[in-house]
């Protein structure tokens, strides 16, 4: 596989998995193992310039937003920290602070990592006025009707404390609490959490207040913003709170020396077992508030603050037998059930075996004591197997040759580790996963259906392809006569999709490979569905953003009569198979070859809106400032580092009414 191949192959797997870790509440890899592919897609994305992508995972953080609760801005952008690993990599973090503060005394604050649910808490008058989570970065949910039901965080603060401020911390479930609530859901035969982290995300994204009381969820605080803070330190501002009543960590530490912060690393890496809750590493911070504005951020975190994240824990079980599992895209993956045991906080049973690669690197043989640890605290995998333990007579792992499924013969495409069920067309796991894409917010955003209710109708013999779900009438849904109006919003929600756009159609076909920007650069290329279908891969691999896997997936895809019969299908129903009128009509090249950052808040169109002006005009939004963009698109509270590039690179900043009128030329 090129590198051009890998980069899109990284970008579909790290979507896939903040899905998983956002949206799903289900991670398959661990922290490590996710920041590890990120860094290799970053490096090879600064190799091929010309594969740049605004909606490749390396541009944006993840997003916990669900549209069940409003939406608010940030006043400060909650931005992630970067990670690192081991001693070295902290030292050249203090090193840089330490020339970026140019040799200036510096303090730093270190504290522990919980492994929670980021929380925004807004006080005003010394009362709580707004519980906000961490979103996208620029906005969040607004769940303060649940945040109130958490009794360790005050609803009102009875001291003397600034008129208005924000303090920042993680909501976080105590293991005692989580290991009862899983317990609780293995006997009802419910999916378990993965972790606290999840099952407190899931709680507190809950419409039910009392279900969220119930849960004992716990805060602990970590970072105070406002304009009349105490202190300028942060140390000092986060003992001043915890004297007003907020919980903050005990174990804070304020520290001059790289040995120091080497000593407070070490002796929570192994006291960390005793703790409550779930941690999952430590946080460094220039203590100075003066300083941290002075080092500043990058696009995606603060250059002041950093995580270490600890290793982890790993204990020796053994390993009974292997199951193998079938994804929506007919993914194999081979899974070890093993004899339970406690790793971090945890019973582990069951640990991911990847491939077949996998399985003979480390050549396991049924029976093997094997050593499993839990990557990032989160997902159990096994590192090592004591050949010393084998028996004489034990049975290597044997890869599955047929569908665990359906029963068809499992195949391997040239230059890939994973096997695939070919049978896509009539494999259940595949069947409901491409109808559940189908249905999902990116793309037909059919929000009245969920896997369960797809599980459901697929056991029940009323869907078996994503066309199907047009021919559901609400007396097959309603049943003994108990599910009326749910079944009405159903059937309106499917009937709703049909004014969702072409673009959007393409990416709820679930294309091998063809991604929500690939799916919109193919849309707005193509312009209709015969077009696009009818593509050679020379055409295809003209559309720039489109390589040589893209194009043989589509042309794959649309080769395929089930397929074929499925849109023509979904085009009888009234599916958007082009673009509007508007969008032919309307388009013109008066922004071709303008890259346009976009920042900040605005009053007469959303972010949103601008970018699918900026797009519709041949313009290309990039969510980074280089030697190349155009011009940025400034709102209110445009971030400052975005300010201080653009200054820096001379690059020209336009307010909204300037672009809407000098651009766009509206009045």
């Amino acid at each position: 596989m090129n590198e051009k191949d890998r980069i899109l192959q990284l970008r579909n797997e790290l979507h896939e998995h903040n899905r998983r870790y956002y949206v799903l509440n289900m991670p398959t890899v661990s922290d490590m193992e996710f920041d590890m592919m990120m860094r290799e897609l970053q490096e090879l994305e600064a190799r091929h310039p010309e594969m740049a992508d605004d909606n490749s995972p390396t541009q944006r953080v993840g997003s916990d937003i669900n549209r069940e609760f409003t939406q608010v801005e940030h006043r400060y952008p909650m931005l992630s920290l970067s990670n690192t690993y081991n001693e070295a990599e902290v030292a050249d973090f203090y090193n840089s602070v330490k020339k970026g503060l140019g040799g200036e005394d510096f303090e730093i604050c270190c504290e522990m990592k919980y492994d929670g649910l980021s929380i925004s808490l807004t006080y005003e008058n010394g009362r709580l006025v707004r519980a906000v989570t961490r979103g996208d970065g620029v906005r969040g949910d607004d769940v303060t009707a649940n945040v109130k039901t958490i009794k360790s965080i005050p609803l009102v603060v009875n001291a003397e404390v600034p008129e208005k401020f924000e303090i920042r911390g993680e909501i976080l479930m105590p293991w005692r609490v989580f290991e009862r609530l899983n317990m609780e859901r293995e006997a009802a035969e419910e999916p378990l959490f993965a972790n606290p982290r999840n099952a407190a995300s899931g709680t507190l994204k809950s419409q039910n207040s009392a279900l969220v009381a119930s849960r004992q969820l716990d805060a602990y605080l970590y970072y105070m913003l406002g304009d009349e803070l105490p202190f300028d330190g942060h140390w000092e501002n986060l003992e001043t709170a915890h004297g007003w009543g907020f919980k903050t960590s005990d174990g804070m530490r304020k520290v001059k020396t790289l040995e120091e912060i080497y000593e407070f690393i070490r002796f929570w890496d192994k006291e960390r077992s005793n703790l409550p809750v779930a941690t999952d590493g430590i946080v460094l911070k220039v203590n100075s508030l003066r300083q941290q504005r002075a080092l500043g951020y990058t696009a995606k975190s603060p250059r002041w603050a950093i995580a270490y994240k600890f290793k982890a824990e790993r204990e020796r079980t053994r390993l009974n037998e292997v199951t193998f599992q079938v994804g929506r895209t007919g993914h194999i993956t081979p899974v070890a059930n093993m004899e339970p045991v406690q790793l971090a906080g945890t019973t582990v049973r069951r640990a991911t075996l990847n491939n077949e690669d996998f399985i003979r690197s480390f050549n396991l043989h049924i029976g093997d004591y094997v050593y499993v640890e839990k990557g990032g605290e989160i997902i159990p995998k096994i590192v090592g197997v004591d050949e010393k333990s084998r028996e004489s007579d034990a049975e290597p792992v044997k890869f599955a040759v047929y569908c665990p499924e359906c029963g068809a013969t499992l195949i391997r495409p040239e230059g890939e580790a994973a096997h695939y069920c070919p049978n896509d067309s009539g494999c259940p796991p595949q069947i409901k996963g491409r109808i559940e894409h189908y249905i999902s917010r990116k793309a037909m955003n059919i929000d009245s259906l969920g896997p369960e209710t797809v599980d459901e109708y697929y056991r029940r013999g009323l869907i078996h392809n994503v066309a199907d779900l047009y021919d559901i009438q609400v007396q097959q849904i309603n049943g003994d006569g108990s599910r009326e109006k749910s079944a009405r919003k159903v059937v309106q929600g499917i009937a709703d999709s049909l004014q969702v756009p072409f673009e959007r159609v393409v990416f709820a076909l679930g294309i091998r490979f063809v991604g929500e920007t690939s799916a919109k650069l193919l849309a707005r290329h193509f312009k209709t569905m015969d077009a696009l279908a009818s593509a050679g891969i020379d055409e295809l691999m003209q559309v720039e953003g489109i390589g040589e896997v893209i194009a043989r997936s589509v042309i794959t895809y649309f080769h395929d009569p089930v397929n074929m019969k499925i849109v023509e299908r979904l085009r009888d129903y009234g599916v958007q198979m082009q673009l509007s009128e508007d969008q032919m009509a309307g388009t013109d090249d008066r922004l071709a070859g303008r890259t346009i950052v976009i920042s900040g808040v605005f009053s007469r169109h959303s972010r949103d809106e601008y970018k699918a002006m900026i797009e519709k005009y041949g313009g290309k939004n990039s969510g980074s400032i280089s030697s190349k963009t155009s011009f940025v698109l400034a709102g209110e509270n445009m971030g400052p580092s975005k300010l201080q590039k653009a200054e820096k690179l001379g690059v020209r900043i336009i307010s909204e009414d300037e672009f809407l009128k000098e651009v766009l030329g509206a009045d």
